[in-house]
Order: C-alpha cells, then sequence, then structure tokens
C-alpha cells in the first residue's frame, strides 16, 4: 500500500496511526500541503479532493477520507478491532471521532486559515484566536462525553479505537497552536496513554521522513 500524506496533516496522522495498530506496511508518500504539491497535476489527477491522505491499495484502488480509510482497514484488517463489536459502542466511538473530524478539523485545517489570511484578509492575532475558539468548544465537548461514561485507559475502553486515532492528532495541534488545554483532565488522560504506545509515537509528524521542525 501506498500512503500520500503530509506529516503536519491531521488527518494523515490519523492513518498512520491506524495503520501501526494494525501492523500494516506502507509505503510514505509525501504530498507537501504547504508548498501546494496536491495540486499537481500527477496527484490531481488520482483524487477529485487533492486532498490527503489518500490510501493506494495494492491492487490499485485508492481511498480517501481519513474515517473512511480507517474503517475500511478495520473492516479489512479485524485485529486488532478500532470499533467495537456492538453497535451502541460503535454508534459511541464514531461520535468521539466526528467530534474531532466534523466539528473541529472542517473549521481550522490548513486550507481554511489560508482562506482566513489571504482571501479574508485576517490577521494573524485573530486567525489564532479562531482557532483556538473552535479547538476549544470541540474539545470541551469531547470531555463531556467522555465524563459521561465510565472511566477507560483509552476514549472507549482499555483498547486503543478510531477514536483514539482521531484525538491524538487534534491535541498535537492544540498544542502547536499554544491553545489552552486545562480542565481536559479526561482527554489528556487518554492522550498521554495513546503517547505511551509504539504505534502513536512512530506515527508523530517527528517521525516522518518529510518532517520539518
Amino acid at each position: 500500500m501506498k500512503l500520500y500524506n503530509y506529516f503536519r496533516s491531521s488527518a494523515s496522522f490519523r492513518v498512520r496511526i491506524a495503520l501501526n495498530l494494525k501492523g500494516l506496511p506502507y509505503e510514505y508518500v509525501p504530498i507537501h500541503l504547504s508548498k501546494g504539491e496536491q495540486k499537481n497535476p500527477e496527484f490531481a489527477a488520482m483524487t477529485a479532493e487533492q486532498l490527503v491522505p489518500m490510501l493506494e491499495l495494492d491492487n490499485g484502488p485508492r481511498l480517501t477520507q481519513s474515517m473512511a480509510i480507517i474503517e475500511y482497514l478495520d473492516e479489512t484488517h479485524p485485529e486488532p478491532a478500532l470499533l467495537p463489536a456492538d453497535s451502541l459502542g460503535r454508534a459511541r466511538v464514531r461520535a468521539l471521532s466526528q467530534i474531532v473530524a466534523c466539528e473541529v478539523h472542517p473549521l481550522n485545517n490548513l486550507r481554511v486559515l489560508k482562506y482566513l489570511v489571504r482571501d479574508l484578509k485576517v490577521g494573524e492575532e485573530d486567525k489564532n484566536g479562531w482557532y483556538k475558539h473552535w479547538v476549544s468548544l470541540g474539545l470541551q465537548a469531547f470531555e463531556g462525553q467522555l465524563l459521561a461514561s465510565p472511566h477507560s485507559t483509552y476514549c472507549h475502553g482499555e483498547t486503543p479505537s478510531m477514536a483514539d486515532c482521531l484525538l491524538v492528532p487534534q491535541i498535537f495541534n492544540a498544542q502547536r497552536f499554544d491553545c489552552d488545554l486545562t480542565g481536559l483532565t479526561r482527554t489528556m488522560g487518554v492522550f498521554e496513554a495513546c503517547m505511551k504506545l509504539e504505534a502513536f509515537q512512530k506515527a508523530q509528524p517527528s517521525a516522518c521522513p518529510d518532517f520539518e521542525a
């Protein structure tokens, strides 16, 4: 498999974690979003979205959208499972995942931040304020969801799930933008537990071959 991704892309980070948790080897293909490499004709011809991650399977099909890729990996390589066996558990993990993927990330991804600055002429301070506002709302909701259920090491139970794959990159980004993470006791406890695992450590941006400080 080939994973077309960018070291700082949180969506790419999610898929790297999932691949590592599954123990699946893949070829790392860097697409530098900040340099606009996603618009290069060769890559643009592969995917209508012109976004990463994109997972090219051994037999040719190309998958896009991080949650769809993770669920595909879970269906085709069931162990270790990233979605619970029970329907209520799966709904909870998907809901936690979507807090990040649907409520936070779409408002704060690179192309949105660039649009704020380039097209709407938003200043750096206001751009960062925008970022922190949506991260705060989303992570407070995430914390509330965790508090509403019995304590567990990870987002759902005692093994990492898709929700952990989504949470960890969002915390990395929040820390990079110096967001206030105080009061997120359960959320940060899950993050710290995840980062003790090799699958998460090997997926982090600084471990990527195209990493730039």
